[in-house]
């Protein structure tokens, strides 16, 4: 019986990979489902290591991001039926764990505002030279931290996970235009905060 049920879910497994209808047919399928049907599971399948990389990247810690994650895959399946197919299947959930993972954030801002605080001090004593300055590097995630969140996410949206600016709109709920200025000035701060790092150029 054990052999059995372990081939059954093995099936099941492969099926699910192998569906070859679209991210969009399967939402609207998954619409009209019960609990844990075939098209949303499917949906499930697909999704679910590209949900956690981008709430690892927009959280910013693996612990959070499964959190974030198991989250984001709840509220894909309580707000099935409010996909409109007006945009990408993609698209719409990348906005769902963008607001999840704000929301989170946000509710542990407290400590971030001190580790920011901390950091700001850090950079004033590598300034002052009273760091030792083969202990000076840093990464990327510690420069956007000094963001506000918001141009943070989009930040990561945009560069890391390729989004063109009428996808970042959709998922922001913003215009195409305020999600351009938006970048255009985040990257400034940057720019003006460290400006021994390069941030590339403006791009359309």
């Amino acid at each position: 019986m054990g052999n059995d049920q372990r081939r059954d879910e093995a099936h099941v497994d492969i099926t699910l990979a192998t569906d070859q209808r679209s991210d969009e047919q399967l939402a609207a399928e998954a619409a009209r489902e019960g609990s844990d049907g075939p098209a949303f599971l499917a949906l499930c399948a697909r999704y679910q290591e590209r949900v956690w990389r981008i709430c690892c990247r927009l959280v910013g810690n693996a612990e959070d991001a499964s959190d974030a994650a198991q989250e984001v895959l709840l509220k894909m399946f309580i707000q099935r039926a409010q996909f409109k197919q007006e945009s990408q299947y993609s698209t719409w959930v990348h906005g769902i764990a963008i607001r999840t993972c704000l929301m989170l954030r946000r509710g542990s801002g407290r400590r971030r505002q001190r580790e920011t605080r901390a950091f700001e001090q850090r950079q004033r004593r590598e300034s002052a030279g009273d760091l030792d300055p083969h202990d000076t590097s840093l990464d990327l995630n510690q420069i956007l931290e000094t963001l506000e969140e918001e141009e943070r996410a989009m930040l990561i949206m945009k560069y890391a996970e390729g989004h063109s600016y009428s996808d970042l709109a959709e998922m922001f709920g913003k215009t195409a235009s305020a999600c351009k200025m938006r970048i255009s000035r985040a990257r400034q701060q940057l720019k003006e905060r460290f400006p021994e790092h390069h941030f590339g150029g403006d791009d359309g």
